[in-house]
């Protein structure tokens, strides 16, 4: 995936092969549309006011630490906000599931997880953020949900879209899949409320930055600064949409370690992380989820944290603002 994402940053022989691939695919795409739009498949309302955080990309865009940090500012403006998100790479056979801080990752999805633990608010996880939602206002009083990702899920009504975009790919090639990397023509954007942008905004965008500042050890204890690790012999694993994101914020903080990418929400196993023998190995928290099971006292994950600029905030809250008041 990684190798498919780099060729799509631009045009390639195998670009030109895609492209009727991809007209199918935008139609398609714009034909689900129409049939929302004409009634001929039916959007569903749940009882209290949702919130979409998405993409038009594949890839890691930053979207959960977003929610995260949109959790938490709701909590302080005095709502009770609820989660539900897809549960992606959950084996689970039964959905809608509620996901709490002691479920398995395998089961419900590394996100899903890590949503639970860092927020603390009720996260539900299902393929039908509908059924997810349903279920999640049936036992917690919340007033407001949030879909992470879900832009594409048009079966569930919203009242307010947020898209988030990788501020360095951007929209890579411009085109649609197979050919490129969005799931949606980029005119999409003109349809949501909020375009954030982790990294360098553009007109008529936000910005926000995720950093990591300290390491938190797998199997439990005090964190550390990560300049603390700086000298230290390190590896870095992470499997995530864009590893080398993670990748770059290490050797930001003056560290130097050997990098290590996985695929996205990849299912590690003992002996992956066993190889590196008692080496200090560093990982983003969703990794971290999915490897406390069998960590060691050398493994450390890093919590990313969303920091959206003041504008974005002025405007999120300006918006829920206007949902509470109907």
């Amino acid at each position: 995936m990684i190798d498919i994402q780099r060729a799509w940053q631009g045009w390639r022989p195998l670009t030109l092969l895609l492209l009727p691939l991809s007209g199918l695919y935008c139609l398609l795409a714009a034909l689900r549309r129409l049939a929302y739009v004409l009634g001929l498949r039916r959007t569903r309302r749940l009882g209290v006011p949702v919130v979409v955080v998405g993409n038009i990309t594949v890839g890691g865009t930053g979207k959960s630490p977003l929610v995260i940090w949109m959790a938490r500012r709701l909590v302080e403006m005095g709502h009770r906000p609820g989660i539900i998100t897809r549960g992606y790479g959950g084996s689970s056979e039964t959905w809608p599931r509620e996901v709490t801080a002691q479920s398995s990752a395998g089961e419900v999805g590394d996100e899903a997880v890590m949503l639970r633990r860092r927020t603390g608010c009720p996260v539900y996880a299902g393929p039908s953020r509908w059924e997810a939602g349903t279920r999640l206002l049936a036992e917690h009083d919340c007033d407001i949900i949030l879909s992470d990702d879900g832009l594409q899920h048009t079966a569930l009504a919203r009242d307010l879209e947020i898209a988030v975009i990788d501020g360095e790919r951007r929209f890579g090639n411009g085109l649609c899949l197979p050919a490129g990397p969005l799931r949606e023509p980029t005119g999409r954007l003109r349809r949501v409320d909020l375009v954030i942008v982790n990294g360098r905004a553009k007109a008529g965008e936000y910005s926000m930055q995720v950093r990591g500042r300290e390491a938190v050890p797998l199997g439990g204890g005090e964190a550390r600064a990560l300049t603390d690790f700086a000298g230290e012999k390190l590896h870095a694993i992470a499997g995530i949409g864009r590893p080398e994101r993670f990748f770059d914020m290490l050797f930001g903080a003056g560290l130097k370690p050997t990098c290590h990418a996985f695929a996205d929400h990849h299912p590690y196993r003992a002996e992956e992380l066993a190889r590196f023998g008692h080496e200090t190995v560093l990982m983003t928290e969703k990794d971290g989820v999915k490897c406390e099971m069998f960590a060691r006292p050398n493994h450390w994950y890093i919590p990313a944290t969303a920091e959206p600029d003041t504008g974005f905030q002025a405007a999120f809250e300006t918006l829920i603002k206007r949902l509470a008041d109907g």
